[in-house]
């Protein structure tokens, strides 16, 4: 704008110089045509008055001196007889001269004719004399353009004072005229106090801006709404644009691949992960085609999902999100690793039952052994009864359906009445049962609870020493209740503990099958705790005994 505005004042100072000179030179000139033309009027005036007075004589004192204006006398036949800058014997006849001619018919005349080859002009006047005479005074001067040419370089010179002057000029006046503008406050357009003419553009910049604003408020308030929900996803998300360049990680994302945000925006999704499944997938979606897969991340299971986006038709990036299916596969594993050990535990008492029961078919069996058989066969139904009614509690806990409603139970009254249950049991091993504690009530479901509470005292009996001791106690502690179950038993190594409430893991199995165990008990128990959001730990050393804690929220 600013170089705009000096060429347009710098070609309008040299428009406008060379309009006035022109002009400067045209009245000039015409001043001085002027001036000429009365000075030869009054001159010839003059000789006529003179001629008329002294005659011809007049000339030849006087005018042969004069080195002004030319001087010619003509006789009423046009025959040149003075003539003050030629020799008249050299001149042709005058009578076809305009100024001759009408002078002649109306006593004065003028003419003014101009030489191509002098490029100058001349102005005659003439006036006919009492005699008949005419006496015709000229005067020449150069033409316009013979004058323009001759003052060119004082001309010249002066234009290019006037013109620097005036560019200096133009531009401060420039700079004063564009510096307000430079100056606007446009966040406060209204309040900037210049130009009229800009007024209705402020205007239109105040509205624009109260606009933007409301767009910018809009897009904020999308953009914190979808930063508050991708920030607060459980599940890794990363956006990725048709360049493979990450525009957008999760924070899910970011502590699920070990990573800063600033090292992976606006870079390839390379630099996110190396893992081969990873990019595999990505490279998939990249080429407009859904894709999932498996990965393993700190010995976690992930499944990446990336699907392509469109934006009208073109293929313009994708969405990679990656859910974390460690339980969901470990469950599938737990389930898978279930059935098998369903089977080999539902098919040892069958086989046993089949074996005694084909023994004693076939008559193999003295009629004196027929009651040990008879036992044993009894014993393994019963064992058998008891996995299956095992597997029934696990399966009911775990399909969440059709579930009893939440009662207050009291632990310590639940204890004792358990407790009673057990002591037939516990005085074959010898052992000594307690219940200790406090009065208090949780939320729950009473047959869940009395299953946890009985199989953990079960096996405070069952994995005991002879004289040994075992017990419950109830004990509130600020918000909770502590539920313990302890023995002075064998104890359990460091090694499993983090493994018996897993199905069918037992840490000494032929232990476990002489006391009868299933192999369901603790996982009936870990099972009953997450169904009452209970949280539960194990301290156990071998040969110590062994204390289970349930904690409960308190009512």
């Amino acid at each position: 704008m600013r170089q705009k505005i000096f060429r347009s004042m710098g070609v309008l100072i040299a428009a406008s110089l060379i309009f006035f000179y022109v002009l400067i030179v045209g009245v000039m000139y015409q001043q001085l045509f002027n001036n000429m033309e009365k000075e030869v009027e009054r001159e010839a005036r003059y000789l006529n008055s003179a001629l008329n007075i002294t005659g011809i004589d007049y000339l030849d004192n006087q005018v042969m001196k004069d080195e002004g204006n030319r001087i010619t006398l003509i006789d009423s036949g046009g025959t040149v007889l003075f003539d003050s800058s030629e020799e008249i014997h050299t001149m042709d006849n005058h009578k076809d001269r305009p100024e001759i001619i009408e002078a002649l018919k109306k006593g004065k005349g003028s003419s003014m004719r101009f030489s191509e080859t002098l490029r100058q002009q001349t102005f005659y006047y003439a006036f006919r004399l009492d005699n008949g005479m005419v006496i015709r005074v000229a005067n020449t001067t150069d033409s316009v353009l013979t004058m323009i040419m001759t003052n060119m370089p004082i001309l010249l010179v002066l234009a290019c004072i006037i013109l620097i002057i005036a560019m200096i000029f133009a531009r401060w006046q420039t700079k004063s005229i564009i510096t307000p503008i430079n100056n606007l406050n446009l966040e406060k357009p209204l309040e900037n106090d210049i130009y009229d003419e800009l007024t209705p553009l402020l205007h239109r910049i105040d509205n624009q801006n109260h606009l933007i604003k409301e767009q910018l408020e809009h897009l904020n308030k999308k953009q914190e709404e979808f930063n508050a929900i991708t920030e607060n996803m459980r599940e890794a998300l990363i956006i990725i644009n048709k360049k493979n360049t990450v525009l957008s990680m999760n924070r899910a994302a970011v502590e699920l691949l070990n990573v800063k945000r600033g090292n992976c925006i606006e870079k390839h999704f390379l630099t996110i992960s190396r893992n081969h499944e990873f990019q595999s997938t990505i490279e998939e979606a990249m080429s407009g085609t859904p894709s999932d897969a498996i990965v393993i991340l700190d010995n976690k299971y992930y499944k990446i999902m990336a699907n392509p986006v469109y934006l009208e038709g073109i293929l313009n990036g994708c969405v990679v999100l990656m859910l974390d299916v460690t339980e969901k596969h470990r469950a599938e594993q737990m389930r898978k690793e279930f059935s098998a050990n369903v089977s080999h535990e539902l098919k040892t008492p069958l086989m046993s039952i089949s074996g005694y029961a084909e023994i004693i078919k076939n008559g193999l069996v003295k009629s004196e052994d027929i009651p040990e058989f008879s036992g044993r066969i009894y014993s393994e139904a019963t064992r058998l009864s008891s996995l299956v009614g095992d597997i029934i509690k696990l399966s009911r806990l775990d399909e969440d359906e059709n579930t009893p409603d939440f009662e207050e139970v009291n632990l310590l009254v639940l204890a004792e009445d358990i407790k009673e249950r057990l002591l037939t049991q516990a005085a074959k091993k010898n052992v000594e049962l307690r219940v200790i504690g406090e009065n208090v009530k949780v939320k729950g479901v009473r047959q869940i609870l009395d299953e946890m509470i009985y199989n953990l005292l079960d096996n405070a009996i069952k994995y005991n020493e002879d004289n040994g001791k075992a017990g419950v106690s109830v004990i509130k502690e600020n918000d909770t209740v502590v539920l313990s179950v302890w023995d002075t038993g064998i104890g359990i190594p460091k090694e499993h503990q983090d493994r018996i409430f897993e199905r069918f893991y037992r840490v000494d199995k032929s232990h476990s099958r002489e006391t009868g165990g299933t192999g369901l008990g603790l996982s009936i128990v870990k099972h009953g705790a997450y169904y009452h959001n209970a949280d539960i730990k194990i301290d156990s050393e071998p040969l110590r005994g062994t204390k289970i804690i349930i904690t409960f929220k308190a009512i």
